[in-house]
């Protein structure tokens, strides 16, 4: 079904729109039809889509989140606004349980008043069980499942039309810190004769599934118009990949010879494997939205690329 035919002019509010998947949900969202307003920390510099509304928030301000969320009035509400890297959670575990727990019961409570909203929220499958004997793999991992957990508490306790969405290792061109993003930029520094060390990577041994963040917004978008109410949806590709396999894809896009190394020494390292295995797809996890991946891996590798050819993804600070 074409979601041009369900939301005509609605607003639907994106915070953390500046970040990656932020402008990617802009853009998606406007090409739709929908009267996009986003919410950033700061003034963001060079966007792509015009006709967006931006509000500076700090969703840490409940009072502020407050004024804003009253100013804006929407219909939906996709919540990316938060932190994602694993090691800086190591440094910083009390601000990462503010930015994701806090700042999303924030703005829940602020969108209390509009009991008809439709409230997406981003999750991580790096999220661990609240089951004794609580013990997640990092903070991040901590405040995600704090996140998804008070996010469905709050919903219940207040009625609020609220679903969680989970997603695999999110990939594409735009400002990213993943992976193929690193290696995207690594790639394009040695093309230009700026890099001259091997890219490194843990293992060729961990596996990972890797979706382009352009599929994950339509995925995200299908939620929102259509997902049921209290529920938590996993969004993947359906396939996991080595690194040694995703890096090695990668490489073939180049223009020059990409040397690999490995932080972590085993059997493996003489003879790395690049098979991939299909992991098939559960219906449950999307079970009244028809979405599915359409962007293949290659593709998403190849505008990575071209992303940080360019004098802009170059240039752009991650």
């Amino acid at each position: 079904m074409d979601e041009r035919g369900l939301t005509p002019r609605q607003t639907v509010l994106i915070t953390g729109a500046s970040g990656f998947t932020g402008q990617h949900a802009c853009d998606y969202f406007s090409s739709i039809g929908m009267n996009v307003v986003g919410m950033v920390h700061k003034k963001p510099v060079n966007t792509g889509t015009l006709g967006i509304r931006y509000h500076i928030c700090d969703l840490l301000d409940r009072n502020e989140v407050e004024e804003t969320i009253r100013g804006i009035k929407p219909d939906y509400v996709l919540h990316l606004g938060g932190k994602n890297s694993v090691p800086e959670a190591w440094e910083k575990p009390l601000l990462y349980l503010e930015s994701n727990v806090m700042a999303t019961l924030f703005l829940l409570n602020a969108l209390r008043p509009f009991p008809s909203c439709r409230i997406l929220v981003a999750g991580s499958r790096l999220s661990a069980p609240l089951l004794p004997p609580y013990r997640p793999a990092h903070p991040y991992s901590l405040s995600k499942s704090l996140q998804s957990a008070g996010a469905l508490c709050w919903a219940s306790l207040f009625g609020q039309s609220v679903i969680i969405a989970e997603p695999s290792n999110l990939m594409g061109p735009g400002p990213s810190s993943g992976f193929c993003s690193l290696l995207g930029r690594h790639i394009s520094g040695l093309e230009r004769g700026e890099v001259k060390i091997p890219f490194t990577l843990s293992s060729p041994k961990d596996r990972r599934d890797f979706l382009d963040v352009r599929d994950a917004v339509r995925a995200y978008a299908s939620l929102l118009f259509k997902g049921q109410q209290g529920s938590t949806y996993q969004i993947s590709s359906g396939i996991e990949r080595t690194l040694f396999e995703a890096a090695s894809l990668m490489s073939k896009l180049a223009s020059c010879s990409v040397p690999l190394t490995w932080s972590q020494l085993d059997d493996s390292q003489e003879n790395p494997t690049s098979q991939a295995v299909e992991q098939p797809f559960i219906p449950e996890y999307l079970p009244i939205c028809d979405w599915q991946p359409e962007i293949p891996i290659e593709q998403s590798m190849a505008d990575i690329l071209h992303y940080f050819r360019t004098e802009g993804g170059s240039r752009h600070e991650t």
